[in-house]
């Protein structure tokens, strides 16, 4: 029995992208929760994520911003939250619920840095719930 689950679960694996960083991405995010509750702002739970990365030593940029989708948008505007190991991105929301729009801002930040994952999480929930967003045109 013990063999077929653990050949069940590699074959589940095989079809995650990143798992391994996407599973401590999640772990951290946990952690954060569990740390700072669900009423602080963004930046709050940004500046912890932040910690966490450094403390296990995993690669990121904070606040990178977008490059224009159109000409005379004004650059600066829009920001992903997080870019670890230049593979997936992060983006944090502190509100009730997260809505489409979310979504769709979300799925926006993998075409324009044309990367395969994005993992949406809403710190504000009592259970936080990562969201994996993924972008099959990516050609990374």
């Amino acid at each position: 029995m013990c063999k077929l689950i653990m050949r069940m679960m590699r074959k589940y694996n095989s079809k995650i992208i990143y798992p391994e960083l996407s599973f401590k991405v999640n772990g951290i995010l946990f952690k954060v929760n569990k740390e700072l509750g669900r009423f602080r702002n963004e930046k709050q739970y940004c500046d912890a994520i932040k910690q966490f990365l450094e403390n296990e030593k995993i690669k990121y940029e904070r606040e990178k911003i977008l490059p224009p989708s159109f000409e005379g948008e004004n650059t600066g505007r829009n920001k992903i939250d997080f870019l670890i190991e230049d593979k997936i991105i992060l983006e944090i929301k502190s509100k009730p619920f997260i809505t489409k729009n979310d979504y769709y801002q979300t799925k926006r930040y993998l075409t324009s840095f044309n990367k395969k994952l994005a993992i949406l999480a809403n710190m504000r929930s009592y259970y936080i719930k990562p969201v994996r967003v993924l972008n099959a045109d990516a050609n990374e």
